[in-house]
């Protein structure tokens, strides 16, 4: 399945009403990388790095959940990350987003961000390709804060390919509080990255991958929307494109 929040039927979207298809592939489990156990996500311990991760809901925390996302610095100190998936299904960014990050249990110990800008890769917009499935979210101050004064934020990685060692937070749907789990990229192809991991069900699309360094060199999405297998997850590759996004975003 996609890791996209099931919805039944259209919510609100800058073009109008959207419904975010969310049909099952039919591809079946991709095989893994490497050798020895597979690993499996852990709850995720409260703290700094993972109070810079969060839930997006659509029109606040008792809304419907929609994915995860986590904070990028940036020169305005307002920047998220997530899927192009989750926050522009059909390329049509969804109105009413907010981040709440380190959410918890039904607590936002951090506040609730609304998102006032959703930057899009033209690929994604009009085509939505696989290869383009990352989106950049600015969110408003909260009592006159930036959110990476809030909770800080990790640097963004592009161009340091594949076999990275990273940590990967998200938020289940199936679960109130985030998992995590420490594993190995590898490349799926020129454009994708992968990892092998046990828990990564729906919910956790945009989980960012952080290396050793808080560098955030992917997240969640890509290839099958993130991939039809809790197993097994992708990412577009993160290099120029992803560069020039963070350009256009910063801007």
């Amino acid at each position: 399945m996609p890791r996209t929040s099931p919805r039944s039927g259209p919510f609100p979207a800058a073009a109008g009403a959207l419904a975010l298809l969310l049909a099952a592939t039919g591809c079946g489990t991709a095989a893994r990388a490497g050798s020895g156990p597979l690993p499996t996500a852990r709850p995720a311990t409260p703290g700094p790095a993972a109070d810079r991760i969060g839930a997006l809901f659509v029109d606040g925390p008792e809304g419907a959940r929609d994915c995860t996302a986590g904070v990028v610095h940036s020169p305005g100190r307002n920047l998220i990350v997530t899927a192009a998936h989750c926050a522009a299904p059909g390329g049509v960014p969804v109105d009413g987003l907010v981040f709440v990050p380190g959410y918890r249990d039904g607590r936002t110990p951090h506040g609730t961000w609304p998102v006032t800008r959703t930057t899009l890769d033209p690929e994604w917009e009009d085509e939505q390709d696989e290869d383009h499935d990352v989106a950049f979210l600015s969110v408003a101050p909260v009592d006159g804060r930036q959110i990476e004064d809030a909770v800080g934020a990790d640097t963004l990685g592009t161009g340091l390919g594949f076999g990275l060692d990273v940590t990967v937070t998200g938020y289940p749907n199936e679960q109130d509080a985030p998992i995590t789990c420490r594993a190995r990229t590898s490349s799926y192809s020129a454009t994708q990255q992968r990892f092998d991991c046990g828990g990564f069900t729906n919910g956790t699309s945009g989980s960012p991958w952080i290396t050793d360094a808080g560098r955030l060199v992917g997240v969640i999405g890509g290839h099958q929307e993130g991939g039809d297998s809790p197993d097994t997850s992708y990412s577009v590759a993160f290099d120029a494109h992803v560069a020039d996004l963070y350009r256009r975003a910063t801007g």
